[in-house]
């Protein structure tokens, strides 16, 4: 299923270790006007994504997503998965849901997940 090669491919860009790599990723799956969203912020286009991708990884090296399970119909998607850290310990799980465009390419993902308790 193309769909879903394309979902890994997006989810590889979060392993991607440079702005480089993950841009090349980019290009294979989503579309320079994409949307990101989950509970804490909102990205929208390829800078402002690699932008939190590094922030991610300043909080936890090496972190990564597990695609367990994905589902898709009608040019939408779900995926489940398991967020690790860079010695692969889990560190969370979630669904994201995701809108595929024109060319098959992503055009808004969004991610549901336990935000971690700051009091």
């Amino acid at each position: 299923m193309e769909e879903k090669t394309t979902w890994l491919t997006y989810a590889a860009s979060w392993k991607a270790e440079t702005a480089a790599e993950k841009r090349a990723l980019y290009e294979r799956s989503l579309m320079p006007d994409c949307v990101y969203r989950d509970p804490l912020m909102e990205a929208r286009g390829w800078d402002e994504l690699l932008a939190y991708m590094e922030d991610f990884h300043r909080q936890i090296p090496g972190g990564h997503f597990v695609t367990t399970r994905f589902e898709y119909h009608h040019g939408r998607c779900l995926a489940h998965w398991e967020m690790r850290d860079g010695a692969g310990e889990l560190r969370g799980v979630g669904i994201s849901h995701g809108e595929f465009g024109d060319g098959g390419r992503l055009k808004a993902m969004t991610g549901f997940f336990e935000v971690p308790s700051t009091s």
